[in-house]
């Protein structure tokens, strides 16, 4: 009688553990069944919402739920990652996020978010490099000429960027710390008045990021020396990278990754990856992304992940080595 109740528990417990492995997977199967949130740490308008709006759309279509984008600005992004690490893990609440995710960590004293637990990484769907220019008055063709002319007379020359602690910001911080060379950085409030800066002869170089700085290149307001992504951008292929010219390590580019909270099913999450790596090939898709200057990734959770504490560690670096603080 023992040994059948011991048998009969056995086998009531392998049922229960088997249907703990089945119900997630039919559940991702079915998924979605409801509309979806997917949170925009930034305002209305700029690059992270303007990618994040293209993928609500396809999910929207491929789908068959309406995914509605939930913008919640504020402290760098931390308001709306705070946000999105507290939310259910029921594969309802998505969050795109730029680079801050991973400087955030290094740049404030306390962030909302545990940039290796609150979050599962689904993809870094598309990146694009920070560019430095000049205006064209400026006699420097190459990074060499323009560290040249910086070197006889370093307090002459700014570099506008887009605010303290934007990559773009910090590419800029790195090149100081890697040449050694005292110019002045200076933080604009956004992309918009650090390129306007340097179109109007304000400051003599930029560091921003491409989208926004892209049109100017192309019409001859400023002239491009160098990316700071691995490989050339499409937006701007006759520019070198800082690698090309000479300047290894300078490796900096503003992220669009996809993220869940925490404890989200694994079955959701690789569903997730296979319509982002299915979407960013879409010919309207690809055409769209790459004509705002990023260039498609849609790397594995795997690869997001690694990704994410590489560089959670090198921006934490840079910040210290900078001295860059944020009240």
């Amino acid at each position: 009688m023992m040994q059948h109740a011991v048998r009969y528990a056995k086998c009531a417990w392998a049922g229960l553990v088997a249907a703990a492995v089945v119900i997630p997977v039919a559940q991702a199967q079915d998924y979605p069944l409801r509309p979806m949130r997917m949170i925009v740490p930034f305002a209305a308008g700029g690059p992270t919402d303007t990618i994040a709006r293209v993928v609500a759309q396809k999910f929207t279509e491929v789908m068959g739920q309406q995914v509605v984008v939930d913008n919640r600005a504020g402290a760098g992004g931390n308001i709306g990652m705070g946000l999105a690490a507290s939310s259910a893990p029921d594969g309802y609440t998505l969050i795109v996020v730029s680079s801050s995710f991973v400087v955030n960590p290094g740049l404030y004293k306390t962030i909302p978010y545990d940039p290796y637990k609150s979050f599962v990484p689904v993809s870094n769907m598309a990146a694009s490099p920070n560019v430095f220019t000049v205006h064209p008055t400026i006699p420097a063709k190459t990074m060499k000429d323009l560290l040249t002319l910086v070197a006889v007379d370093p307090k002459k020359f700014s570099v506008a960027t887009p605010g303290i602690g934007t990559t773009p910001d910090l590419s800029a911080q790195l090149l100081k710390l890697t040449t050694k060379l005292d110019f002045i950085t200076v933080p604009f409030g956004g992309a918009g008045p650090a390129v306007g800066a340097v179109v109007g002869n304000q400051v003599q170089i930029g560091c921003t990021a491409l989208p926004p700085t892209t049109p100017h290149i192309t019409a001859g307001r400023l002239r491009a020396i160098a990316v700071t992504s691995p490989q050339r951008s499409k937006a701007i292929a006759d520019v070198p990278t800082m690698a090309e010219v000479g300047f290894k390590g300078q490796e900096a580019d503003t992220l669009q990754g996809l993220l869940v909270p925490a404890g989200t099913a694994r079955a959701v999450v690789e569903k997730l990856h296979g319509q982002v790596v299915k979407m960013m090939a879409l010919p309207d898709v690809k055409s769209r992304v790459e004509g705002l200057g990023f260039d498609i990734i849609g790397s594995s959770p795997a690869e997001f992940t690694a990704q994410i504490k590489v560089e959670v560690e090198k921006w934490t670096k840079v910040v210290k080595a900078a001295g860059i603080k944020v009240n």
